[in-house]
């Protein structure tokens, strides 16, 4: 089985967030929800959940953004 790139999702206050998304990104949030519920062994989370990890994921892999934060600090 191909392990997804996000892990558990931590049990943590909620956070209302207001937005509005495509309905194929929403459709796609809800798939991939319901496999990683699937291999956690876990009831389904709440598929707008995974959006703070998945920015937070996004933004610690991309290297040019890593690249011209360092640059930034050092000025």
């Amino acid at each position: 089985m191909t392990r997804l790139k996000l892990g558990a999702i931590p049990d943590d206050k909620p956070v209302k967030v207001t937005m509005e998304l495509p309905a194929p990104l929403h459709r796609d949030l809800v798939a991939y929800a319901e496999i990683l519920a699937r291999q956690m062994g876990r009831p389904l989370a709440d598929p707008m959940k995974l959006i703070v990890p998945m920015l937070e994921r996004f933004i610690a892999t991309d290297r040019e953004f890593a690249k011209a934060r360092r640059h930034e600090i050092a000025k």
